[in-house]
């Protein structure tokens, strides 16, 4: 989703499809470096993951710590080649990522809720690198990235609460660990009220925004605020684990929404 993300940065940024190279090596970027950085997450993870999910590769002997981290390196190395390709600017923004994902591996983690905000910037920043590998910087480009930066936000916090017991035994700080889960999933809900609101607000920073970008986005916000609504009535472990997966559901249709609405012709 993220590839396909930098795809429709670049498609919105010229306002139709990028040139091949463009769409590849964008693509592959992002692809990439996030595989990267969330193997080497996995090494970070591996003494919570034996309490929170036992059957990750690691933790279950299927893949040794020596080869994810070759793994690890792989990717992004070909990531920040695949980067360089399309420029300077490219480049160093891909770099930046990965530096402050590595920050969140490490460190970062345990912050909490400015954990779940370093994640979410990278998981946004797709479409300013897209913007950036075409030359083209709408200002609908920076709205996107703020909606897709609330969404995941939400995303984050409410993760939270499915793995209190590992976190909180590795002393990472979630909003679930700190001030328990129901406070976490209010919290998460008013990320996912927030971006559904601003999403109505984006012709008036762009008005060539395609009329078929409301329906779609329409289905997605009531998407977000279902499952806002099942976070607030039931804020447990196994009603977190549904939510997370749907929410990938509801930020997919927006990126289709984005898709579309960026391309004034449609």
């Amino acid at each position: 989703m993220i590839g396909l993300a930098v795809l429709v940065a670049e498609t919105i940024g010229l306002g139709t499809l990028p040139n091949p190279t463009q769409a590849i090596f964008g693509f592959l970027t992002a692809f990439l470096l996030l595989a990267g950085t969330m193997v080497f997450n996995d090494i970070q993870d591996v003494q919570v993951d034996r309490v929170n999910s036992p059957n990750r590769p690691i933790p279950s002997g299927k893949v040794t710590i020596r080869q994810a981290y070759g793994l690890s390196v792989v990717f992004s190395a070909f990531a920040l080649l695949s980067s360089l390709v399309l420029g300077i600017l490219t480049f160093l923004t891909a770099l930046f990522a990965l530096a402050l994902m590595a920050y969140y591996n490490t460190r970062g983690k345990k912050t909490g809720l400015l954990g779940n905000v370093v994640v979410s910037f990278n998981v946004a920043l797709p479409f300013f690198f897209g913007g950036l590998a075409v030359n083209s910087l709408r200002p609908l480009l920076f709205i996107f990235f703020l909606l897709a930066f609330l969404a995941n936000t939400a995303r984050e916090v409410a993760k939270g609460i499915a793995d209190v017991a590992g976190d909180s035994s590795k002393g990472i700080m979630t909003i679930a660990v700190t001030q328990g889960p129901k406070r976490a999933a209010e919290l998460a809900a008013a990320f996912f009220v927030v971006a559904a609101l601003l999403s109505f607000l984006v012709p008036v920073f762009d008005q060539r925004v395609s009329m078929l970008y409301y329906p779609i986005v329409v289905v997605a916000d009531l998407g977000f605020l279902y499952s806002s609504y099942r976070l607030i009535r039931d804020p447990t472990a196994t009603t977190v684990r549904t939510v997370k997966s749907q929410v990938l559901v509801w930020m997919l249709l927006g990126l289709v929404g984005f898709f579309v609405g960026g391309i004034p012709a449609l």
